[in-house]
């Protein structure tokens, strides 16, 4: 039997399928399960009235008396749901709980994946686009797939989601799930820069909680640039609450008015020169990205025409595109991580056409749960997100002195592309592999669950 013809819901036949949008009363939401009328009745319908044939039973002998258990919680329902399919109530055997204890299902079917695993392939495909542009430096690869406005995108959704609990938790969550990783990576980091002769002022407290950019030297420059990611992250973070309610009072202009900011600074005024200005910059440039995850999460994006969406995203792509090439003179290149007004056009076009195609075609990549190798390192990725990117640089910069002893060794010199940019591509991520098992657990201790090596 095929996967398609495998149904994971038929162990009970009258249990509810979930990805059928509306059955006997229940409407089925893909994030949060069935929601329940109030009143939890289960009628017979009236165009059921054809009688049930009916089946001659054979004799069974009688059993010997025994004492018969309460019913539990879990076969109560099961009952219910029996007597709410057809109508009536279903006989069933007292001793069913009891063998099915005993006796496991052999076929026991898969469960359907918990998290949307096409935001789980985004930000995978986002991390290893990180570490191929750091590696490489082509200019391209952010044309090819723009990825800190895909993680910015990704992030707005799962933002939007969390704040339908009590913001001050959510962002509480937020922080605690952010700063251990950040403080025990940034321990060895300071160290080493200590070590090399830097002296810290009283900027170092953007060590403890990134607001601004953390100071170093330029022996660990490396390292630390990276950072400006989780900076604007937890600037997001802590602006998402009066962004989200300001955005639900008029979706589609606020996200359309969500790249006048980069505009200005780019035309009119260009900020100061500081921390905070620096914080503007990035903030504005991935901030239409960041409400577009509001507007995916809260389904505006499903309720737009789909021509009006594929042409803005097109127009605003071209722009960002032409903005990029025309003004190569300025930046030294088209690169878009050095040109920010291109970066953010042609960020909000990419990202809107993959949060559009996801709603509007109920994209959710279940199938890669059949293929276990490919799934299981999707999860690695996302359980590890911020290790991984945390420590890609390090990894990338300790393999240059790795490679270069391996030069003395003959063998090594004769057999191994040691002077490859794709040797060390491979080095580097033999690296990352030992700082996700080193050092991932910090991550499981942030989010309060037992540390493991691998998720």
């Amino acid at each position: 039997m095929t996967w398609d013809q495998q149904d994971p819901y038929q162990q009970n036949p009258y249990q509810q399928n979930p990805y059928q949008q509306s059955y006997n009363g229940y409407d089925y939401d893909p994030y949060g399960g069935r929601q329940q009328y109030a009143e939890d009745t289960y009628t017979q319908a009236p165009h059921e009235t054809t009688p049930m044939p009916l089946v001659e039973r054979q004799p069974v002998p009688e059993p010997r008396p025994v004492s018969e258990p309460e019913p539990t919680a879990a076969a109560t329902a099961v009952g219910s749901r029996s007597a709410g399919r057809n109508g009536r109530a279903q006989p069933t055997a007292p001793s069913t709980e009891t063998a099915d204890a005993r006796e496991p299902d052999p076929n026991p079917r898969p469960k359907p994946p918990a998290r949307d695993r096409y935001f789980d392939t985004l930000r995978a495909v986002a991390l290893i686009r990180v570490v191929t542009y750091h590696t490489f430096g082509w200019a391209w690869c952010g044309m090819v797939f723009p990825s800190m406005g895909v993680m910015f995108g990704l992030a707005g959704t799962l933002m939007a989601k969390s704040l339908e609990r009590p913001a001050p938790k959510v962002v509480r969550s937020r922080l605690r799930r952010l700063l251990p990783p950040f403080w025990f990576w940034g321990f060895f980091v300071v160290l080493a820069m200590l070590i090399h002769d830097w002296m810290p002022g009283w900027q170092i407290v953007y060590w403890i909680v990134p607001f601004g950019d953390p100071p170093g030297n330029a022996w660990g420059e490396q390292a630390w640039e990276i950072l400006w990611y989780l900076r604007t992250y937890l600037w997001f973070v802590l602006l998402s609450p009066p962004l989200l309610w300001i955005f639900r009072k008029a979706p589609v202009p606020v996200l359309l008015l969500s790249l006048v900011p980069i505009l200005v600074l780019n035309f009119v005024w260009s900020g100061p020169d500081n921390r905070f200005g620096s914080a503007l910059w990035d903030l504005s440039t991935y901030l239409f990205c960041w409400i577009l995850g509001f507007a995916h999460r809260d389904g505006v994006l499903r309720r737009m025409k789909p021509a009006l969406v594929i042409v803005g995203s097109l127009a605003a792509v071209g722009y960002g595109g032409w903005y990029a090439f025309s003004h190569q003179a300025d930046f030294g290149t088209y690169d878009l991580d050095e040109n920010p007004l291109a970066q953010a056009f042609w960020s909000a076009g990419f990202v809107m056409l993959l949060m559009w195609a996801k709603a509007y075609f109920t994209i959710d990549f279940r199938r890669l749960t059949r293929h276990r190798k490919l799934d299981r390192t999707v999860t690695i990725f996302n359980a590890r997100a911020v290790t991984i990117y945390l420590w890609h640089e390090i990894a990338l910069v300790l393999a240059v002195p790795l490679i270069d002893q391996m030069w003395n060794v003959p063998a090594f010199e004769k057999w191994l592309p040691l002077d490859s940019q794709w040797f060390m591509f491979g080095v580097g991520w033999i690296l990352i592999a030992v700082f996700v098992v080193a050092c991932g657990w910090v991550e499981d201790v942030a989010a309060k669950k037992k540390p493991k090596l691998l998720p």
